[in-house]
């Protein structure tokens, strides 16, 4: 680099120097980033804590030295979960002298006994953050002890010990750790816990292993008709109890449900690697749902051991059908298999491995091997043990496959045929959707490569497809025919929508579900859009017609005040959020200059996601006479003559203080 060019750089130094550097001790990290240990401090997150307490009850239960867990709500917003397992040590640590193991536990990150595999073969708890985040991000949090028939206690404040472990004395007819916390309202506002959700994450717990007994106990001023103040939960089938609980009088493909466990082989050292336990009706009229678990801990997202379920089932369902003959089910997937099915699976493994702290997702490599040859042998079973059985759950599968190969079918002919049949060219620039179900696929048009290039990284690959164009298209209401059909933007545009112009224009044969402009939330933005809008009034108004054409909502300001954050379409939402949301609150205010200034998670969250998005819908008046009337407002606005434009501003300008424009 030349020396007149490190002359341009700004001076080193500045503010940044070691003073800049913070060591953060103790749980001060869990404080200051609650969600890279939980995930964030909404309601998922605050329930989070209570599934990490229940989760080491759990381990102990697992392990073989706790059969009775009790789970209490206590008004609040005060949980106490107890086990009558070996207790927490509360000797003197080695390494830490002066501190029994309980406060280091509860205290320090990474700490515990689940790291080694000797105190526990498969757990839920990895890595030794679990109790430890929740001291740290509770108001109040008390554990008791109950070890050699005798008892201590030790209370915690914020992570932070506010006295010594206490000897309570005798207590020979008790055994267990007991813990007991607040969720701290400087982390999660005023969010508390759902006594319906608790009860069914209890309930769940119970169901994962058959050993364990779990009480339920809930302040009376906080039941309800789907939560009582007191239930026991104790479930000697397991899944398959929790299967026809959840199936209720649903009539079933098959009369039996598949359900099943089996112990994975052990390692070279002759360690036992775990189990899976499996349950899976298949109802006939409704929507299925499916739960995995790794070491009773909810996997909402599924992962490595649910690949090996999928694969173990269709592979099963293919030699079963290869076996009486049927050569078209070669062409079966698993989601033609598991779509619609009720599905459980728990395994226990040792040393599992999550996508996170969270552990919504399991990743394992070793798991999908394991799981699918523990259940391969046992669906063979099923399946050619009662072949009629067999039979009509390959009948069912086979019918969602030719469902779906006739939905291909029906969607490549629509995709490559054009209205007059001949073959779809797509321009070059457009990035294709693969999904074509109806009321599913989106066109979002966006201005410049910059936002095309984050609008594709925060699509849905499956059912939005993104078109950059370059600059302010051609305005139609001013330019010739000749002009028009020569422009190579709206020839693309034309091209990728499929579906004609002006008197050959059909809506029915329109590619896409919805069209989109996705422009910048400024003056610029505005413009193209409108240039955008008069293109689809003048030579495709059947699709405006016909309520396809929508312009997205972007934000221009982004408002943050401490760990809350808050979009803004305009001033005037700015204002109305600074007064209401962040009233009296000291706000910083980010502006986002375009659409490709924000990050594909923003741009997402905000603009494209169905789940958070707004959307306005651009409509035509339905009578004749009333888009005559839009007619000769467009040619005013957009036409060639621009003394129109001047009357029209010079006739309307005094309007505009007192807001009587309705455009």
């Amino acid at each position: 680099m030349t020396d007149d060019l490190f002359d341009k750089l700004p001076p080193a130094g500045g503010d940044y120097d070691s003073s800049a550097i913070e060591v953060l001790e103790g749980l001060e990290p869990v404080r200051r980033r609650p969600g890279m240990y939980i995930g964030g401090t909404d309601e998922r997150a605050l329930h989070h804590l209570a599934a990490e307490v229940l989760d080491n009850a759990m381990d102990e239960a697992v392990a073989g030295h706790a059969n009775r867990i009790e789970v209490a709500l206590e008004p609040g917003n005060r949980l106490t979960i107890s086990d009558n397992g070996r207790g927490i040590p509360v000797d003197e640590h080695p390494k830490f002298p002066g501190k029994s193991s309980l406060e280091v536990i509860l205290s320090t990150l990474h700490s515990g006994g689940k790291f080694s595999g000797k105190a526990y073969a498969t757990s839920g708890g990895l890595h030794g953050v679990g109790v430890s985040v929740v001291n740290a991000l509770s108001s109040l949090t008390r554990v008791e002890v109950a070890r050699n028939k005798e008892l201590f206690a030790q209370e915690f404040a914020r992570g932070l010990p506010l006295g010594p472990l206490q000897r309570l004395g005798n207590t020979p007819n008790r055994r267990g750790t007991t813990v007991s916390f607040t969720p701290d309202e400087e982390i999660f506002g005023d969010r508390q816990f759902k006594p319906l959700r608790l009860f069914k994450l209890a309930r769940s717990k119970a169901y994962l292993f058959a050993g364990v007994e779990i009480r339920w106990k809930c302040a009376a001023s906080l039941t309800s008709d789907e939560v009582p103040a007191e239930a026991v939960f104790q479930f000697p089938g397991g899944l398959a109890d929790h299967l026809a609980e959840q199936v209720g009088t649903r009539e079933c493909v098959t009369a039996l449900p598949f359900t099943g466990s089996q112990d994975f082989p052990a390692n070279e050292a002759g360690d036992s690697m775990g189990r899976a336990e499996w349950a899976i009706a298949w109802p006939l009229w409704s929507d299925g749902s499916a739960s995995w678990y790794c070491n009773t801990v909810p996997t909402p997202d599924g992962g490595t051991h649910e690949q090996g379920l999928r694969s173990a089932i269709t592979r099963g369902l293919r030699n079963f059908a290869e076996l009486i003959g049927q050569k078209k089910a070669k062409d079966i997937t698993a989601d033609d298999v598991m779509t619609g099915s009720e599905t459980m699976l728990s395994v226990f493994i040792r040393d599992p491995q999550f996508q996170s702290q969270t552990k919504d997702r399991l990743t394992s490599p070793e798991a999908t091997r394991l799981v699918e040859n523990a259940m391969r042998d046992h669906f063979d079973h099923f399946l050619t043990d009662n072949m009629e059985r067999g039979k009509a759950l390959l009948g069912a599968v086979m019918e969602r496959m030719d469902e779906r190969l006739k939905r291909k079918a029906e969607r490549e002919v629509k995709r490559k045929t054009a209205t007059n049949a001949k073959k779809l060219r797509l321009p070059g620039k457009l990035t294709d959707c693969s999904g074509e179900g109806a009321g599913e696929t989106e066109l979002f048009i966006v201005e410049g490569d910059s936002a095309g290039g984050s609008a594709k990284q925060a699509r849905d690959r499956k059912t939005q497809a993104i078109l950059p164009i370059r600059g302010k298209i051609l305005n139609v209401a001013s330019a010739t025919n000749d002009k028009i059909r020569a422009n190579q933007e709206i020839a693309d545009l034309a091209l990728a929508l499929g579906c004609g112009m002006r008197k050959d224009c059909d809506a029915a044969a329109l590619r896409y579900d919805r069209i989109i402009i996705m422009t910048d939330a400024d003056v610029d933005g505005a413009h193209i859009a409108t240039l955008l809008m008069t293109f689809f009034f003048q030579e495709m108004p059947d699709v405006v017609r016909r309520g396809h054409l929508f312009l997205a909502q972007p934000p221009l300001y982004r408002l943050t005040a401490g760990k809350e954050s808050a979009y803004a379409r305009d001033d005037a939402h700015r204002a109305e959020l600074e007064a209401t949301l962040f009233k009296g609150r000291k706000v910083e205010v980010g502006r986002f200059k375009g659409l490709g200034e924000m990050n594909p998670q923003q741009l997402r969250e905000t603009t494209m996601s169905p789940a958070s998005r707004s959307l306005l819908r651009i409509t035509l008046p339905p009578e004749y006479e009333q888009r005559a009337m839009v007619k000769e407002l467009v040619d005013q606005l957009m036409g060639r003559n621009p003394e129109h434009r001047f009357n029209f501003i010079q006739n309307r300008a005094g309007e505009v203080d007192r807001g009587l424009i309705d455009a």
